[in-house]
């Protein structure tokens, strides 16, 4: 079985110092289930790639072991396992590129942390269906191309195998990659060649941590890396949920309670949801996606207009949807109404299908609470896959934060805020995001206008 990674980051060969391996020989390494190899067909300043060959000796993997019944079976010695990338390749990457995968690197700890172009060619992977590979990997951000390959290629009528061979491309820090592959590789052949234990929960919740909690699909992830193991399977996805929510016992209105009692003399939520709602109204919108929707306050101004037939909230945390459901009272909603509103949990840090095709997006009072590295993700989310006509995001001013008495000088006027804007940085922000991907923005405050500080809350409308 065959894995390669590769990279036109120049200088390339500079892959070499991520993986810890010298592109300028062979590594060999003798493992439990036979031989893996190292190597770089290609090292030069413009594509570096490093391969990945595992020598599997089924032979030795049974011999001295009792097969069912009396004599083991010929399965046990023909078999697919030296040829389709399983769970045998993520005990290898853990070993030989532990480092990496950890994300250190003693020469290049810069480059490192950073997003650089890579592919990952997985020459044969066991999979039932194409549509389970865009699944798994595409929220993750990557391009993904998967061909099919034939049973034998003499004899067509043959049909197709279950087997595919894989093309990922990304802009991707290495350790995020190995991770990915890591936990993936696995997810897709079931066939596990060692006993699923406890510690077996914690190698997934290691390799998942930062990713896998915000994956759509995260259940059957969690349930495919650790098949017929139920329990094993509660607890993992029970304590992603922590990690998507890591305070249970607060709610969603208690952490919003600082912000709204600032802003409540001005009542400016009410102010944002008309402006919102009035650009909508003024762009024609027909299927609107409100992102980071939160408890549903956006979904109760969008349901009362009737001209929009499609309303879509999406959240990463399950609590506020559950909150949101509950305010709109879902399950006593009359069934005409109810079929215009949908609720989905998902990420925006990873590509979702599901967003795609829609006029308008919303985005409120949200890109403040993301750490300003994950905005990248977030742009190529919505702005380059989701693509919808009209794009709305606010976000605090905070040049106006001097007007709230009761907000201490320096403070956000949230605690979960990563950082506050002021209109010259936000305004910059946009017009940047707005050229890469084809759009015009314009800018709308909201609230009553300062001369010298401007509104509360700034808005900008992007047009595709």
């Amino acid at each position: 079985m065959l894995l390669t990674i590769s990279t036109t980051h120049q200088p390339a060969t500079d892959l070499g110092h991520l993986l810890h391996k010298n592109p300028a020989k062979l590594h060999s390494f003798e493992m439990s289930f036979g031989k893996a190899h190292l190597f770089y067909p290609e090292a030069t300043s413009e594509k570096c790639t490093a391969a990945l060959l595992l020598d599997i000796d089924t032979v030795g993997l049974v011999r001295g072991k009792r097969g069912p019944g009396d004599g083991g079976t010929l399965e046990q010695y023909v078999n697919d396992r030296p040829y389709v990338l399983s769970s045998f390749t993520s005990v290898a990457l853990g070993r030989i590129f532990g480092t990496a995968m950890a994300g250190r690197s003693k020469n290049r700890q810069e480059l490192a942390e950073q997003r650089i172009p890579l592919t990952a060619a997985l020459s044969v992977v066991a999979c039932r269906r194409e549509s389970l590979l865009q699944e798994l990997f595409e929220p993750l951000g990557y391009r993904v191309q998967a061909k099919r390959l034939s049973l034998d290629e003499k004899f067509s009528e043959w049909g197709d195998s279950p087997y595919f061979s894989v093309t990922l491309d990304g802009e991707v820090r290495l350790t995020d990659l190995l991770r990915h592959l890591y936990v993936l590789i696995p997810v897709l052949d079931a066939e596990k060649h060692y006993w699923v234990g406890k510690d077996e929960v914690e190698k997934l919740l290691r390799k998942g941590e930062g990713w896998l909690a915000g994956h759509p699909h995260k259940e059957a992830i969690v349930k495919r890396y650790l098949p017929r193991q139920r329990q094993l399977a509660r607890q993992a996805l029970a304590r992603l949920a922590e990690e998507d929510n890591p305070d249970p016992d607060a709610t969603l209105e208690a952490q919003a309670e600082q912000e709204t009692k600032i802003e409540a003399p001005i009542r400016l939520w009410q102010q944002r949801m008309g402006a919102v709602v009035a650009v909508l109204r003024s762009a024609e919108a027909k299927r609107v996606l409100d992102l980071g929707c939160g408890e549903g306050k956006l979904l109760c101004a969008l349901l009362e207009e009737k001209s929009i037939t499609e309303i879509v909230g999406m959240d990463v945390s399950f609590r506020s949807l559950e909150i949101a459901s509950q305010r709109l009272r879902l399950e006593r909603m009359p069934t005409k109404q109810r079929e215009r509103l949908k609720l989905i949990h998902g990420s925006l840090m990873y590509r979702d299908s599901r967003l795609a095709g829609y006029d308008a997006a919303t985005v409120v009072e949200v890109i403040e609470h993301l750490d300003p590295p994950r905005l990248a993700a977030f742009e190529r989310v919505l702005f380059e896959n989701a693509r919808p006509t009209t794009v709305v995001v606010t976000t605090p001013n905070a040049e106006y934060n001097v007007k709230f008495e009761t907000l201490p000088a320096g403070q956000f006027r949230h605690k979960d805020h990563r950082f506050e804007w002021t209109r010259e940085q936000f305004q910059t922000w946009s017009q940047q995001v707005s050229q890469r991907h084809g759009y015009t923005v314009k800018f709308v405050p909201v609230g009553e206008e300062d001369g010298q500080v401007g509104s509360p809350t700034q808005m900008g409308v992007f047009s595709r």
